[in-house]
């Protein structure tokens, strides 16, 4: 009976640790963060209102990391003509963040989350590149292996699936 319980215990653990996070149809987290400028931005109400992209990059200034925030950037008047706002997040200061924005001319706002308040309501316990829609405060589509140099593609592709 013994050697029963031990893998029934580790099966379990495990099967909530694959259903732990946001899925499609959540309801947006409600919180607040701090941007790149060091002001506070309540990002529960930008996430309530129209459609929102948020995407997770591990680290401000890296290769990879410039690759996704770039794609984003030469896609931003595509995206904008279908009124998405984005937001960028990684757990880098907000005087790193300001200075990889300007750096790279990247349009949108980035998220300074050094206390942990956004990864911990999106459920990450890492820092991994992942992208997210929401419209109207819904959980519409999200890509938690999010691509480098092609993440502004992947999500107008997500966009236009939405839209059929």
């Amino acid at each position: 009976m013994k050697l029963l319980i031990i893998p029934l215990m580790i099966f379990s653990l495990f099967a909530n640790m694959l259903s732990a996070g946001l899925e499609v149809g959540s309801d947006a987290p409600q919180i607040s963060a701090i941007d790149h400028t060091g002001n506070t931005i309540d990002l529960g109400a930008a996430f309530n209102t129209g459609t929102t992209v948020v995407f997770f990059y591990p680290k401000a200034m890296t290769p990879g990391c410039t690759k996704q925030a770039c794609s984003l950037r030469d896609s931003w008047e595509l995206l904008q003509q279908r009124g998405v706002t984005i937001f960028g997040i990684s757990a880098d200061t907000a005087k790193t963040q300001a200075a990889f924005r300007n750096k790279h001319q990247l349009p949108f706002t980035l998220i300074a989350d050094t206390d942990k308040v956004v990864s911990t309501a999106f459920d990450k316990s890492r820092w991994s590149r992942q992208a997210y829609i929401f419209k109207n405060g819904k959980l519409v589509w999200l890509d938690l292996k999010a691509s480098t140099a092609n993440q502004a593609d992947d999500v107008l592709a997500a966009l236009d699936e939405l839209e059929k």
